[in-house]
């Protein structure tokens, strides 16, 4: 996984542009399972490799507790949440931190098409909390190719 800094800019980048041409194209309105879609294709447009509805599964003592979906993880190393609601919350950030904390990605960019295009840019490296605790949340399908 290359985790460079600088190689993480220039794929958000990337990723951001695709983002606002989708936001430019569709508008607001439509259900986030179409912006998913429309995503994918111009992420894929653009040469980046992307993952789509990445399953990932929650821990605890021993025993499966949850699954959750990731939406999109692109080239390895970012995890792309996305939405299509009013406004982003805070629920969604920590939604993005669990995320970060299962795939163990650097980075994840949490994408509203709302009104407009909203992204926020979450870092991984904060989770170092979860490390000791005795919640485990793993994604197989991304813990293979690190």
């Amino acid at each position: 996984m290359n985790t460079d800094e600088k190689a993480l800019n220039a794929i958000t980048e990337r990723i951001i542009g695709c983002a606002y041409r989708v936001g430019s194209k569709l508008g607001c309105g439509f259900a986030e399972k179409c912006y998913e879609n429309a995503l994918v294709y111009e992420l894929r447009k653009a040469g980046l490799q992307v993952q789509v509805q990445v399953p990932l599964t929650v821990w605890y003592d021993g025993i499966v507790v949850g699954e959750y979906v990731a939406d999109i993880i692109v080239d390895g190393v970012i995890l792309i949440e996305l939405k299509a609601i009013q406004a982003l919350d805070t629920v969604h950030a920590a939604q993005c931190n669990n995320y970060l904390a299962a795939t163990r990605l650097p980075l994840c960019l949490l994408i509203n098409f709302g009104k407009r295009v909203d992204v926020k840019r979450i870092a991984g490296s904060a989770l170092t909390q979860f490390s000791s605790s005795s919640v485990s949340i793993c994604a197989p399908s991304v813990a293979q190719s690190q």
